[in-house]
C-alpha cells in the first residue's frame, strides 16, 4: 500500500519577508526555506536600484506579491499590508530583516555617534518592526509568527559593532514585549540571532572579516552558518512543532554564543 508523502510544514501559510537585497541576504534564506516548506510568499524591494537584483529572486521563489518598501518613506509600509489584505485577506508569518545606520555613525564608536544617526538607526532597524507588527496583527486573526533579526552584539560587546549593539538590544526587547502583548491573540514573536554572515549589510562593518574568522575558530561546530540555516530555523519556529514557543532570542551560530 502506497503511503502519501507528508505535507510540507507550512503548506498554505502566507508569509511576508522584508529585507531581500540579493541572494546572500538572510531574508532570501528565510523566503527560500518558507517556499520549500509550502508557504506562499510576499517579498519587498527597497527601491528601483535594488529591483534589478531582487525581481529575479522573487520570480524564482514564486512570490505572489512583490512590492516596494522603504520603511522611512511614508505610506509604503501601509501599501504593502493593503496589498496583502487584498490578495490573501490574512497573514501567518512576518520576517523583519532590515537594518541601517549612516556609514559615518556605523564605522565610528558609540561615543562619537550623532543624535540624528542614532535616531535613524533606531527607527529603521528597530521601531519599523513595531510598526509592521501593528499592521500585521489584525491579519493574524488565527495566530501567526513574527521574526526580527538580531546579533550577538546586542548582549555582549563586539568590537566595531558600535551603535548597532544598543539598537539590536532594543530590538530584542521589543520582541519580548510584543510577544507578551500579542500572545493572547495566538501570535508568537521571536528574535533570531545569526552568527556572522557574508551579507551586504554586514560588509559595512569595520574589520568584518576578523569577525568571520573568529566565529569559525570559536564555534563548537567549527564552521560558519549560512542563510538557509537561519531560514530553516524560522520555518520550524513558524510551524505547529513550535506552537508553544514565544519571546525567545534564538541563536543560529554554530554554538558560538555558549563560549566564554
Amino acid at each position: 500500500m502506497a503511503v502519501d508523502s507528508p505535507r510540507p510544514l507550512l503548506t498554505g501559510a502566507k508569509a511576508l519577508v522584508v529585507g531581500i537585497a540579493n541572494d546572500s541576504s538572510i531574508a532570501y534564506g528565510c523566503a527560500k526555506a518558507f517556499a520549500e516548506s509550502g508557504a506562499d510568499l510576499a517579498v519587498t524591494y527597497l527601491n528601483e536600484k535594488t529591483r534589478g537584483f531582487t525581481e529575479p529572486l522573487a520570480r524564482e521563489l514564486g512570490a505572489q506579491i512583490y512590492a516596494p518598501l522603504d520603511v522611512a518613506r511614508p505610506g509604503e509600509l501601509e501599501a504593502v499590508f493593503d496589498a496583502i489584505r487584498g490578495k490573501w485577506g490574512r497573514l501567518d508569518i512576518l520576517v523583519h530583516s532590515i537594518a541601517w545606520a549612516p556609514k559615518e555613525d556605523l564605522q565610528g564608536g558609540l561615543l562619537d555617534s550623532s543624535a540624528d544617526g542614532f535616531a535613524q538607526a533606531m527607527d529603521v532597524s528597530c521601531h519599523s518592526f513595531v510598526r509592521m507588527a501593528r499592521l500585521a496583527a489584525p491579519l493574524m486573526a488565527e495566530g501567526g509568527t513574527m521574526f526580527a533579526m538580531s546579533y550577538y552584539g546586542a548582549n555582549k560587546v563586539v568590537p566595531n559593532y558600535s551603535l548597532m549593539g544598543p539598537v539590536k538590544a532594543a530590538l530584542e526587547a521589543c520582541c519580548r514585549y510584543l510577544a507578551y502583548e500579542l500572545g493572547p491573540k495566538g501570535i508568537r514573536v521571536h528574535a533570531i540571532s545569526p552568527g556572522p554572515l557574508k551579507t551586504r549589510a554586514a560588509s559595512g562593518l569595520k574589520d568584518f572579516d576578523i569577525l568571520l574568522n573568529e566565529a569559525v575558530q570559536r564555534a563548537p561546530l567549527g564552521e560558519l552558518v549560512d542563510i538557509l540555516d537561519v531560514g530553516y530555523t524560522c520555518a520550524y519556529l513558524a510551524s505547529p512543532y513550535a506552537r508553544r514557543l514565544s519571546g525567545e532570542t534564538l541563536y543560529v551560530d554554530g554554538g558560538v554564543n555558549i563560549m566564554a
